[in-house]
Parts: structure tokens; C-alpha cells; sequence
């Protein structure tokens, strides 16, 4: 059987973030389950999580006057799932910078304070430049620990990659190198999920939207069957597949910005009469979950 037969990822919009599902087909891939088991002490089953991206933690003004009010709603809306996720993802740009140093760390206790109020205690964090460019990352260390790092969650590999903290936009040698023996740990069918700030291909480089040595990464992975990138930066939803791996953006939770097919890159427009349009992820076929009727859920399948 196929990847694809083995496993499927989808999402639903909550209307404030991604609400992501992995579902191993366990009935179909025994041979396969067994070998993960084997090779990494734990074999795939279903589980999900949320991304959340670009809270901007300290943005107050236009083009939204709301500050944290979208991630507020945000950590209601995932509080209110039933079951809950058993992972949430922030994919960076936490906090928007500051030159003076004592209100950036202002901002990142207020970020903190809120994400606490989730149910989830299990969180996971990248940073955006907005946290990390201007000092090198040493406050989102001081506050979340490794820019970079892994962890395996049953039997999903999650690689969180910096691609923001030297003050342009590169992961660097390094951090390659030490993907290189992250990796080196896993077989090739072992599902991989990549979260990270700016996209790892060259979107819209003129927009800044690209990282210089997504490639490198990418090659990297390459001889994975199934990877799975996720990432934030652009304040809107995008999708690419390419290979083995398929790309994901979550719109940001304060304002958006327009399709790259347009020239210029300007924020979308406030609507006061609905202030979190542009926001959270839209992906996946209609449906229901317990604990959050009354919010528009379009559901897109997305396959690994």
C-alpha cells in the first residue's frame, strides 16, 4: 500500500485557527505499524492539534484595532473542543518587536499569560522575526528554550525549525547540520511534521516570503515518503505540494495580507462588522464538532 492509503492529515477552520487531524489507516498497514513500532518505540495513532500563527502580541492600530482580541477568541474556541487536541503549535511572530527591550519582554509575558489560559498544556513554539531578529532570539529562549528542536508524538516526528533568529531569513549551516542528525534517528516512512515561521520555498520573494536555504532543508528531507511543512508570516491561507511534501500557511491572528498574485503588499481592510474575517484557516468538507456549533467549519482533505 501507498502512503497515501496509510495516512491522511486534515484541518478544520475554527474560524481562529487550524484544527489538525492525523489519521493512520491502522486496519490497512499493519506491516507498516509494526516497523515504526520496531524503529522508533511507538507506532502512529490518531490524534490531532492546532496551529496557531502571528498573534502579534503588542500590534494595537490599523488595519485592526482589536490588539488580542482574535487570539482570545482563538484560545475560547479551542477551549470549548470536545475532545480536546493533544498539541498545540504556534508558529511564531508571537510578539510584535519592540527597540526597547523591557516593553518586547512586557509583550511576551502578556503572550504567555493568555496561551496559558488553554486547556491544551502541551504547546510548542517557533519564532518570527518579530521575537527573535532584534536580539537574536535570547528572549524567546529565555521564555521557550531552543529556537530549534524535536520531539516525537505517537509516532509522528515534529521538527520545529528557525528559520528567522540571525535577522534575515536562513535556518543556516548549523541548524542543517543538526537536522541532518535529527533525522538521521528515523526510517524513511516515519510521518514528519515540519512548523516553522516563514515559508521554506520562495513564494514571494520580493515579499520578503521565502527562506534563502529552504531548499537545503527541504533536501534534507527529501527521503521521507510523507513530510509535512506548516508554517505562518504571510497572515493568509496558502497550500503547496511539491514532492514529498506539501506546505501549509495559517493566517495570522491580527490582520491579513492579500494573495501574492496582486502588486503591493498592503494589509487587508478592517471590517468592524465582522473583525475576525482574513483570520484563523480555512481548509476541509463541512461539518460539526462537539463544543463549537454556530462557527463556519470548511473542510478541505489534504492527504500526506
Amino acid at each position: 500500500m501507498n502512503r497515501r492509503d496509510f495516512m491522511r492529515l486534515s484541518a478544520v477552520s475554527l474560524g481562529a485557527g487550524a484544527l489538525i487531524q492525523f489519521v493512520p489507516n491502522l486496519a490497512q498497514a499493519e506491516g507498516i505499524i509494526r516497523h515504526l513500532r520496531h524503529r522508533n518505540g511507538e507506532a502512529p495513532s490518531p490524534f490531532s492539534f492546532v496551529q496557531l500563527s502571528d498573534t502579534h502580541v503588542g500590534f494595537n492600530g490599523p488595519p485592526d484595532p482589536l490588539g488580542t482580541a482574535a487570539f482570545e477568541h482563538a484560545v475560547d474556541v479551542i477551549n470549548a473542543l470536545d475532545p480536546q487536541p493533544d498539541l498545540v503549535l504556534f508558529t511564531g511572530d508571537l510578539t510584535h518587536d519592540s527597540e526597547d527591550s523591557a516593553e518586547h519582554a512586557k509583550r511576551m509575558r502578556t503572550f504567555r499569560d493568555i496561551a496559558s489560559r488553554l486547556r491544551v498544556k502541551t504547546r510548542h513554539h517557533v519564532p518570527g522575526e518579530h521575537d527573535a531578529a532584534l536580539d537574536g532570539g535570547t528572549l524567546f529562549r529565555e521564555n521557550f528554550g531552543e529556537t530549534h528542536y524535536s520531539f516525537d508524538h505517537r509516532g509522528v516526528h515534529f521538527i520545529g525549525i528557525d528559520n528567522v533568529s540571525q535577522g534575515r531569513p536562513i535556518a543556516g549551516n548549523e541548524q542543517i547540520a543538526w537536522l541532518k542528525r535529527d533525522v538521521a534517528r528515523y526510517s524513511h516512512s516515519t510521518p514528519v511534521v515540519v512548523f516553522t515561521h516563514r515559508p521554506l520555498f520562495d513564494l514571494k520573494p520580493e515579499w520578503e516570503w521565502f527562506t534563502s536555504d529552504g531548499d537545503d532543508v527541504m533536501r534534507v528531507l527529501a527521503p521521507f515518503d510523507a513530510v509535512t511543512v506548516l508554517y505562518g508570516h504571510i497572515h493568509r491561507e496558502n497550500h503547496m505540494t511539491h514532492a514529498n511534501a506539501q506546505h501549509h500557511a495559517s493566517p495570522s491572528l491580527i490582520f491579513g495580507f492579500p494573495d501574492p498574485s496582486v502588486a503591493e503588499k498592503k494589509p487587508l481592510p478592517f471590517d468592524k462588522d465582522h473583525p475576525f474575517n482574513n483570520l484563523g484557516a480555512v481548509e476541509i468538507t463541512s461539518r460539526q464538532l462537539s463544543g463549537t456549533e454556530g462557527i463556519q467549519q470548511l473542510l478541505r482533505e489534504v492527504t500526506l
